[in-house]
């Protein structure tokens, strides 16, 4: 599958199309749980499932991604909280460059222990410019990371850091208030950073409703992820999933 998932990404944002990925944390999901959310992400179409963590506890992630494969054709991308986290049977993997921190084992340190062991695996690599934001509480992303959020109210520190990544030739942009943030990242930086970059746009983090889904859509993420909200209640998929592609622009 080399290249299908980066240029699929493409193509939404030259399309102006809206995608749905929900992040599934293989801490937090039983076997039984997932076939749950499959059920309603297939009849909803969702376009992507993310998995991955802060913190893997237990070793349920190749058991949940063969899962997911098993059950659906819905493609499956390794959201890596660590180098441990690179698995074959994923179909591709974020290979995340934490920009909006100074800590440069998650700039660059970790890369080199994992190039060759993702090299190895043949699985497809989309670099990945990755930005926390403060979404109103300490999350586990910034605790872990060591690293300090970008705060909600600097939008112009946000569009700068994604110029920055875009420049150095990092593919994505991935902007993250982190699991359970009181609030998403908001429209004002979303449409701050839209602005000053053309690669593709990825949001995440403090995103519970339908309405947030839409308006973060609308500012100009190409992908919204949802985590926490299905985890709790998966019946959210479906109008999740409905207020996002609504949010496409009609040419």
């Amino acid at each position: 599958m080399s290249g299908t998932i980066y240029t699929s990404f493409l193509s939404a944002n030259k399309h102006k199309q809206k995608k749905f990925a929900v992040l599934i944390d293989p801490d937090k999901v039983t076997a039984k749980d997932l076939d749950r959310v499959l059920k309603i992400a297939v009849q909803a179409q969702v376009d992507y499932f993310f998995v991955g963590g802060s913190l893997l506890i237990n070793d349920n992630l190749n058991e949940r991604i063969l899962q997911i494969k098993s059950s659906c054709t819905i493609p499956v991308i390794l959201f890596p909280g660590s180098v441990m986290q690179v698995n074959p049977n994923a179909d591709a993997l974020f290979f995340l460059s934490l920009i909006s921190g100074r800590n440069p084992e998650l700039l660059i340190g970790q890369h080199v222990i994992a190039a060759p062991i993702i090299k190895a695996n043949s699985i497809e690599v989309i670099s990945t410019g990755y930005m926390l934001i403060n979404g109103g509480r300490d999350t586990a992303v910034s605790y872990m990371s060591n690293t300090t959020p970008i705060p909600a109210d600097k939008p112009d520190i946000a569009a700068c850091t994604a110029l920055a990544g875009e420049m150095l030739g990092l593919k994505l942009i991935y902007m993250d208030a982190g699991s359970g943030a009181l609030e998403p990242v908001s429209e004002t930086m979303i449409k701050t950073v839209r602005a000053q970059v053309n690669v593709p746009i990825i949001i995440g983090g403090g995103i519970t409703t339908a309405e947030k889904a839409y308006t973060t859509s609308k500012s100009g993420a190409d992908v919204v992820v949802v985590g926490n909200a299905v985890e709790k209640d998966p019946s959210l998929i479906k109008e999740i999933s409905h207020a996002i592609h609504s949010a496409a622009v009609v040419s």
